[in-house]
């Protein structure tokens, strides 16, 4: 995985951070938070928290007791050992789209179906650059809604090797995305020392945990497996317009959210998630790849360290309906920032499109380009006597090239980065080999590492058992 070591990028003053500190403790104690599960607020209540109906209004001190308890750091495990991740510090971790009912193929753009979200988990495979496939690539629209997840697991445990996210669609989807993954790693021992899921726990903003979240909370904490708590902003709709506001209430929830962790499991692993952008406040719709979106990611990456917890935040996000120009501006106007921050865990790294309604192939494989290019930009210069390259003038002189250089010859084949998808051909070697445009060359790169894909290895019986315990657990859920 990659490893950011460069300066983080912090924009917010010591009285910047005072005030915003200020203002969350206050929204904290004054306006609370909403749980929606009777177990939360028993919990509180038994911390001593002040709980009114199912308003948590906490103390802001204890809930610093209760971050300082979560892990800075912690390590995935995944099924080959050599994919397994470290979150925190100055690790790096990308995973693909999560959530989009809709595909886009070419010119198509249909319901996801089980087979695209197998076809996107073996690109999530192929490409290096991508840490795991995620969790809901796309919705599976063509199987049953109670019993996809089942499928959707199963997929992400065989067709690839990396780690993976759990169901959070209820507490049922969660607990059986955890015994598939003690199939998979041997016990639940195995997966309770070193974690094994990763799953987002979304807020809904502004300020309530719902029940099916906490639901899916209280099953992966118990099992001490990582869990994101996000709030789900978008300026103008789901917070103020102001960004010191959003960035407020993102402390607020997220660190509800992160205590409420710490009591059902002391020490679990947590993420301090972000999702902030804002709406057009002409149309309503929402827009991604703004300059405030990408303010508030910085923000956010010193906020985050502030506290000491790892962070979740950025991805390729656009509002763009096709894999044109404004998909690429916008997903660099997010991934930019995303690097500068230092996130820890970023998610739709690689397929985001329509706001998160679409998972596009050719989108997938640009967003995998423009992450392999920051990767490589955001790796530190080695500067020392031979890459100084003195020998070269000398060979050289005045007025030559060193195209021809001692230099030059032994290290031309990897002395600069060669981007996968990029066409530097002139004008008419481009027109002989097609005139193909960054999205018709993104065809042809998808559907090749698709034709070339190898199913990682897998132990037969471990196989057999996931199969087995699907056919049971679907036949138990009605399907």
């Amino acid at each position: 995985m990659f490893r950011n070591t460069m300066p983080r990028y912090e924009i917010l003053s010591e009285e910047a951070m005072a005030t915003l500190d200020r203002g969350w403790r206050r929204l904290m104690t004054e306006v609370g938070v909403e749980f929606m599960d009777d177990r939360a607020l028993d919990l509180f209540r038994q911390a001593g928290q002040r709980v009114e109906d199912k308003t948590a209004f906490l103390d802001p001190d204890w809930v610093l007791e209760q971050v300082a308890k979560a892990p800075r750091e912690f390590d995935l495990q995944a099924r080959n050992p050599a994919n397994s991740i470290h979150v925190g510090g100055d690790s790096m971790a990308f995973s693909a789209v999560y959530g989009p009912p809709f595909v886009r193929d070419g010119e198509v753009r249909r319901d996801g179906t089980m087979d695209d979200f197998r076809n996107f988990t073996r690109l999530a495979q192929s490409f290096a650059v991508l840490d795991s496939a995620g969790g809901v690539i796309t919705e599976p629209n063509d199987t049953p809604l109670d019993s996809r997840h089942l499928d959707m697991t199963y997929a992400l445990q065989t067709l690839t090797d990396k780690i993976y996210m759990g169901n959070v669609v209820s507490g049922a989807n969660a607990a059986d995305t955890i015994a598939m993954t003690e199939i998979l790693f041997g016990s639940r021992e195995s997966i309770e020392e070193t974690p094994a899921i990763i799953s987002l726990i979304n807020c809904n903003s502004p300020l309530r945990w719902d029940d099916r979240m906490l639901e899916a909370q209280f099953e992966y904490s118990s099992a001490n497996q990582p869990v994101i708590l996000t709030p789900f902003i978008l300026m103008g709709a789901m917070s103020p317009v102001t960004i010191p506001a959003a960035l407020v209430q993102q402390i607020v929830e997220a660190l509800s959210g992160i205590a409420l962790s710490q009591l059902i499991r002391p020490g679990a692993p947590v993420v301090f998630g972000s999702f902030l952008s804002n709406i057009d406040m002409q149309s309503g719709s929402p827009t991604f790849g703004t300059p405030e979106s990408g303010i508030g990611l910085l923000c956010t990456g010193q906020i985050a360290r502030h506290f000491g917890l790892p962070f979740r935040t950025g991805g390729g996000l656009t509002s763009s309906q096709v894999p044109d120009a404004q998909a690429g501006y916008e997903a660099l106007m997010t991934m930019m920032p995303t690097f500068l921050a230092g996130a820890n865990f970023v998610m739709h790294s690689a397929g985001w499109l329509e706001g998160g309604l679409v998972a596009g192939f050719e989108k997938f494989v640009i967003d995998a380009q423009l992450v392999e290019m920051l990767q490589h930009e955001f790796t530190p210069l080695e500067i020392d006597e031979d890459s100084m390259a003195f020998g070269a003038h000398e060979e050289v002189g005045h007025g030559g090239h060193f195209l021809g250089a001692m230099h030059t010859m032994e290290r031309f084949r990897t002395c600069f980065y060669r981007p996968f998808l990029n066409s530097s051909d002139n004008y008419e070697r481009w027109m002989r080999n097609g005139a193909k445009d960054t999205a018709a060359r993104a065809t042809d790169i998808y559907k090749k590492k698709l034709e070339d894909f190898e199913q990682p290895p897998l132990d037969e019986a471990i196989r057999e058992e996931l199969e087995a315990f699907v056919v049971r657990r679907r036949a138990e859920l009605g399907d």
